[in-house]
């Protein structure tokens, strides 16, 4: 079994919960998100966010405006919707619970080791 396959995993598997975070606190652009993400060390390709977008925008967790770039063409911005705000809070106390488990498990067999 490779390492970098289960890394790549466990990282998928909490994108949603950070990406919702991350809108959580202002509405952004891709490219703002994936700032966001590369800055915590998260790294994340377009190709990865674009459908995870689309697929959080079809289950009304997520709703977008065009606004119009100074440099460019206008960009699609996310933002929570009040289902998502409720998912995100859900998702919240899903990780809390589960991170404390890890913690919990882990810190129990490293003092079984010594």
């Amino acid at each position: 079994m490779k390492i970098e396959n289960t890394k790549a995993q466990m990282r998928k598997g909490v994108l949603e919960y950070c990406i919702l975070s991350v809108l959580s606190h202002n509405d952004a652009y891709v490219a703002e998100i994936l700032d966001t993400l590369k800055s915590a060390k998260l790294l994340v390709v377009e190709g990865t966010i674009y459908p995870l977008l689309t697929r959080l925008k079809n289950a009304n967790l997520l709703s977008y405006r065009w606004e119009e770039s100074t440099g460019g063409p206008p960009r699609k911005y996310y933002g929570l919707t009040e289902d998502g705000k409720e998912f995100l809070d859900e998702l919240s106390t899903t990780w809390n619970e589960l991170n404390y488990a890890v913690i919990t498990i882990t810190s129990k067999k490293n003092t079984d080791n010594e």
